[in-house]
């Protein structure tokens, strides 16, 4: 049986490349051509491997998940205290949304444009939405059980607000002005873990 041609580029690269433009600019912004120019491959290409570019854009909230999301699970998860582990990434995520030029968050950038209208849509975002709900609430149950927190509170409430409180960060780092409101948004979710 006869081969097709080989692709002439490599998908996963162009598939990065994809995710960091809808990143940047939002599902809505980005335009076909663009995409085409950022990937480095044409219309054909583009299509014939990764489908329209709502089909690309579903691709691309897959790869971030699996990357980004899937590392600030296993940095809440590790091995130690995992009140430190909370600590940890909420101070990673307070740095990377201090600097100049943050994209913030890709899921709560999709967020923004998209409503419970595209039952689609808000099905995959809520289920990614979900899995960064779960790192959190697996941290905060383990830190109440080994007595580093309080479960006067529900982890899964905690759960919850850390992981709306991610999404907020993330938003307020694309337009922030100053390095102290991430900070301050940081220090008062941490707060709580210590008044809980």
């Amino acid at each position: 049986m006869a081969r097709g041609p080989e692709k002439q580029f490599d998908p996963e690269e162009a598939l990065k490349k994809a995710m960091k433009l809808f990143w940047a600019r939002g599902y809505a912004a980005t335009g076909m051509a663009e995409l085409q120019s950022a990937m480095g491959i044409g219309r054909k290409s583009l299509y014939d491997t990764f489908g329209n570019k709502r089909q690309l854009f579903i691709k691309a909230l897959q790869l971030y998940s699996d990357t980004f999301v899937k590392q600030l699970r296993d940095d809440l998860t590790k091995e130690g205290s995992a009140l430190e582990n909370i600590r940890g990434v909420m101070r990673q995520l307070e740095s990377a949304n201090c600097r100049a030029g943050s994209f913030g968050c890709l899921f709560g950038v999709s967020m923004a444009q998209f409503t419970t209208e595209d039952a689609e849509m808000a099905t995959i975002l809520r289920g990614h939405m979900k899995g960064l709900e779960q790192g959190f609430y697996d941290a905060l149950k383990r830190a109440q059980d080994d007595d580093e927190i309080s479960d006067r509170v529900s982890a899964r409430d905690l759960a919850r607000l850390f992981m709306s409180t991610t999404q907020g960060l993330a938003l307020v780092g694309r337009v922030v002005e100053t390095a102290a409101i991430p900070k301050s948004i940081v220090k008062a979710a941490l707060s709580v873990l210590e008044a809980a």
